[in-house]
Parts: C-alpha cells; structure tokens; sequence
C-alpha cells in the first residue's frame, strides 16, 4: 500500500517538472546527487570531525568528508573548509560565533536593500539580537552605497563586515569592501550563497583574494544538496592562524550536533559536477538567460529595480501598476503555472509583508536546459499576468488587507485567462526535463 507521503512526493514532482520554477535560491540536483542523500549515509551518527569522532564506526564517513572539503578547497583555492553546516542560517550563525562576542558590532546589508536577515537584521534575529547591529543600504540607483557605507564603518568600528545579499541583482564588489574593512580593522565575510555557481563559472568575481571568511549555501547556484559550506581564505589565516579551529568549535559543540553525512557526500559530488566543463557552460547560460528575461520584461514594459540584472536575479518593479501588487502577482503566476516570490523593493512604499515587488531568477529553468527563446515567452506570459490583476491594488487601511487577499486568491484561483496561461506554461515545461546537462 503506498503511503500518503509517497503519494505527495510523486504530486511535487509533477508540479515542479508541469511549472516554470523562477525562484532564484531554487534549483534541481543531479540524479547522481539525489542517489546518495536516500542512501544508508543517513542511518550513521558522525559527531565530530573526521579523525576525531565522539561514535565508533566512521571510518568511511571520514573519507566521505574528508573527500568533500578537499573538493571545494580545489575548486576555490582556499587552505580550510568546513562542510557540516546544516544550511546557511547556522553556517552565517557559527561565523558570528566566532569571531564576535556578544555585543560586538556587525554590519551587512539591510534586508530592504536585497540582504539576508542573517547579516545583523535587527531584533528579530539572532545577528540583530546578540549583536550590535548597523546594517548599510541603497543609494537612488538601487547599487550598494559605499560613501554612506565607509562613513558608518568610520563612526561604528563592526569588528565584522558582511558582504552578501538574497535579492540584489548586481555585481558584488569585493575589493572595495576589503579596503573599507581594512580600514578600520573588521573581519570580512563574504556570504556567496546565491553566486557560487557563477563564481565557478568565471561570470563573477571571486571574493577569495579579498575576504577572510566565505560562506555558501550548497544548493542554489552550485547545484548541489540543501546544505552549506564555511571557508576561510590564506588572508583570513595570515591574519589569526587558528581561526579554522574556532569556527569548527563554532558548529561543533557550538551550535550543531552530528552531521548530516548524506548531505555532505551529495557536496562532494555536487563539487566534482561543479569541475567539469559542462558546469561553466551552465553558469554561462544562467547568465544568458537572466539577461535576456530582464530585457524581454522591459520590452513588455515592466520595470526593473535597477534597470536591469548583473548575475542571476531581478526584482520587477510593480508601483507603475499600481499599489502594493506584489503578493497578488506572485498568487496570480503560480495559477498561471509560473511560481517566483513576492519582495520588497528599495525603498518600499508599501509593507515587506504586502511589498511592491517580484523576485526571479533563471538558476532552475537553465538547469531543465531552457534558453533565451523560452525566457522571451516566460516573460510574455508575466506581463499578461501583471495585466490581468493590476486592478487588484492593496488596500491603504491595513486592517482591510487580509480580507482583501483573501478574497482576491478565492477570485483568481479559477480565472480562465489565467488558467488558459497555464495550459501554455505546461506545454512548454514538459518539453524539458528537471536536469540535464
């Protein structure tokens, strides 16, 4: 008898493989990865490091590791890594644990200008609650501003700068960030979960030469198992020799317990794929891809923070259409068999719970192998979508905003021209599988 369960998963896989999948963090592992996280790895505790266990029989699950860290460390020219952090929130989390104490000063992007909440977020996290935190934002053309940047570092003095972001569509410029760290004494840590793969790829700078301590998620552009990935760079040792060691003592007994071993031998494969020559040929792609969705978006008259993209990701501009639409678009794409996520935008005018924005990214669809002529057609459909709900504007009393969504999902859910979109959309996925090369 199957189980539910088993019943769903088959349900998700239709979904996923019957949809456009836009959300810039998501992506599709390979089969060979997907193989080893259903494998008896997962039966194994592994407290500890390899040669250093708390639990006998770790012999293999050492080689497993040991094979991982070896792997990145090839691919990005770095004397240390760790791959037990259990995604990027605890591996951000573990950084701080280490090199701050609590109360000391951070700084990271705002999350309103395209930051993560683990970068110094205040209040409501663990970076913005244990530490003091100055979080740096936007200048008018929606690029990081490093003259107002410089000036908080001057007047703050972080013992820790962040460079990173989840919805910020422009190069990163390390090197300026270096010299603003240096300049008044701070670590730099440079968070790459989202740009792995393109860094790998060669389509956008490394932060190796500049930070002291880099961190990635593995499984957004470098295509590999939900986990993530802590490095630090010959600058960071040059600068305290056993920083390695405090970070290991940060997962280990600091935040984590046991690793997950499946995952850590899915990174291991993941960064083999990451060597080959197919892989830059993807990262090559996702770029095209980005570049031609953004234009194909504005030749449909759409309107892009930033005017445009530099790496993977975009965030469509909705405050032309009307206001706080970003909720009702984002409803409206997944019935018409498109899924991305509602963001806020800089300088939001309306709410990050009902935000002005929509967030896409071409990591997922350039894995099933679609090109510039299908990021035409995707972006065709957004702007039918756009029209088809502009008139759906949010509420200016927020006490009548809840009700409002409510019904408006009840309205659209089976509106025929969004449901004759999605009779198009699934034609066109299914001509692409979920992976290929």
């Amino acid at each position: 008898m199957t189980d539910v369960i088993n019943q769903y998963i088959e349900q998700e896989e239709q979904r996923q493989l019957e949809m456009i999948g836009l959300i810039p963090s998501e992506n599709h592992i390979s089969p060979e990865v997907s193989e080893v996280l259903s494998s008896t790895l997962n039966s194994k505790y592994a407290e500890g490091y390899p040669g250093r266990r708390y639990y006998e029989g770790n012999q293999l699950v050492d080689k497993i590791e040991n094979e991982a860290r070896d792997r990145i460390k090839e691919l990005f020219k770095v004397p240390y890594v760790n791959v037990q952090p259990y995604s990027g929130s605890p591996a951000n989390s573990a950084i701080e644990f280490a090199l701050l104490e609590p109360g000391d000063t951070l700084m990271g992007l705002a999350l309103s200008g395209g930051g993560h909440l683990t970068h110094g977020h205040p209040r409501v996290t663990f970076s913005g609650k244990y530490f003091n935190s100055v979080q740096y934002q936007l200048d008018e053309n929606a690029r990081i501003d490093f003259k107002k940047l410089r000036e908080l570092a001057l007047e703050h003095k972080p013992k820790l700068i962040i460079v990173g972001t989840t919805a910020y569509p422009f190069i990163l410029e390390f090197d300026k960030f270096r010299e603003i760290a240096d300049e008044v004494g701070a670590w730099l840590l440079a968070d790459i979960s989202h740009i792995t793969g393109l860094i790998i790829a060669g389509e956008h700078p490394s932060p190796v030469p500049y930070a002291d301590v880099i961190m990635s998620t593995t499984h957004k552009t470098f295509r590999g198992p939900r986990g993530a990935m802590i490095m630090v760079t010959d600058r960071g040792l040059e600068r305290d020799s056993t920083l390695g060691g405090k970070i290991d003592m940060a997962i280990i007994p600091g935040l984590q317990g046991g690793p997950h071993n499946a995952t850590t031998a899915g990174i291991a494969i993941a960064a083999a794929e990451a060597m080959k020559p197919e892989f830059k040929a993807y990262g090559q792609q996702v770029m095209t891809n980005a570049q031609a969705l953004a234009k194909s978006l504005q030749d449909e008259g759409l309107k892009l923070v930033g005017d445009g993209t530099e790496n993977h990701l975009m965030l469509i501009d909705l405050t032309p259409q009307g206001f706080g639409l970003g909720t009702q678009v984002a409803f409206a794409m997944d019935v018409a068999g498109m899924y991305a996520n509602r963001n806020s935008i800089p300088h939001e005018p309306c709410s990050p719970f009902y935000p002005s924005g929509i967030r896409l990214g071409t990591p997922l669809v350039t894995t099933r192998g679609m090109k510039e002529a299908e990021m035409n057609q995707i972006a065709g459909w957004i702007a039918q979508v756009v029209e088809i709900v502009k008139d759906y504007e949010l509420p200016q009393d927020r006490k009548d905003r809840s009700k409002f969504i409510k019904e408006f999902r009840e309205n659209v859910r089976n509106d025929q021209r969004l449901l004759e979109i999605r009779e198009e959309v699934i034609k066109l996925a299914k001509k692409f599988p979920l992976f290929v090369w």
